[in-house]
């Protein structure tokens, strides 16, 4: 994997960075509150944000029968809330015309909206296209000490950066699976870019999760504080494999443990593009032993 640039910063030094500078600030998403213009009671819309369904997008993105899942949530209730969402003109996922098709020139004038956040490194931002995007999943994956940590510990700074120095002038959420989270690493790195130490640390929604479904509930919890707060731009996980690694041994578990990771990166695929943000993962590499029976000139699998 590419190192991340080591070039130093210029002598002058840049302002603090202030989250949704030069960034359009025209909403990307309709709170679920909005609902009650259209006829739902404000109960059943708590029951939804109860559910970590916080927006009218992800109130489409969710199945009839995940909402039914939820306490007090009837059938007729269930088929009341996504006929207003799917006829709702502040649907953000539907046309103006109240349906979930859009013609080509509204996804491009969508895919306007589009973030790119610069990794810090120039070969990097070379071989993803610019750096990291929003509406997006990037995966970094590697061997033991190969830097994927010190990536995110860069991109947690680089993110709140201007545009015109390779930002997305927000705030970013990390969770961290391993501890490895380190403050003084950030305070180095906002040094790097002349960016005050105490204010890059605020800009950081840090939670340590334990667990798969520790894992799990802190993305949830993540969706509730998007809705409530949108200079967020950049959700990162180090890594998304760890805690699974620890909660499910053996192949005898292997199909529970995919089962429960596609759920999660479901998850946070639906989160990238309910809330434009842009969502970096870490996973690291190990052996496969029966690789090396297959002529495999790399028997590693991330």
């Amino acid at each position: 994997m590419a190192r991340a640039s080591t070039a130093q910063p210029t002598a002058s030094r840049a302002p603090s960075p202030a989250p949704g500078e030069d960034i359009d600030e025209t909403p990307f998403f309709d709170n679920v509150d909005e609902l009650q213009q259209h006829g739902i009671n404000m109960q059943d819309i708590l029951k939804l944000k109860a559910a970590a369904i916080n927006t009218v997008s992800g109130v489409n993105m969710t199945t009839r029968r995940q909402m039914l899942k939820i306490k007090g949530m009837s059938e007729a209730k269930v088929e009341k809330i996504k006929a207003r969402c799917f006829f709702s003109t502040t649907a953000v996922i539907c046309s103006s015309q109240g349906s979930s098709f859009a013609t080509g020139l509204e996804i491009q004038e969508k895919r306007k909206r589009v973030l790119f956040i610069s990794t810090g490194s120039k070969a990097v931002d070379t071989m993803l296209g610019g750096g990291l995007t929003s509406q997006s999943i990037t995966e970094v994956y590697g061997e033991y000490r190969t830097g994927k940590t010190q990536m995110a510990h860069t991109m947690s700074v680089v993110a709140q950066l201007p545009p015109d120095m390779g930002g997305a002038a927000g705030k970013v959420a990390y969770i961290d699976t391993e501890g490895t989270f380190r403050p003084d690493r950030i305070r180095a790195i906002a040094d790097r870019f002349g960016v005050n130490g105490d204010m890059a640390l605020e800009n950081i929604l840090y939670a340590r999760a334990y667990n798969s479904e520790h894992q799990m509930e802190l993305i949830n919890e993540c969706s509730i504080r998007f809705a409530e707060d949108k200079d967020f731009r950049l959700l990162i996980v180090d890594s998304i494999m760890a805690c699974f690694r620890t909660d499910y041994s053996g192949r005898g578990e292997l199909s529970e443990r995919q089962q429960k990771l596609a759920q999660m990166l479901s998850k946070l695929s639906k989160l990238s593009e309910e809330y434009n943000m842009a969502i970096l993962l870490t996973n690291q590499v190990q052996s496969d032993p029966g690789a090396t029976m297959t002529f495999v000139a790399l028997p590693v699998v991330p």
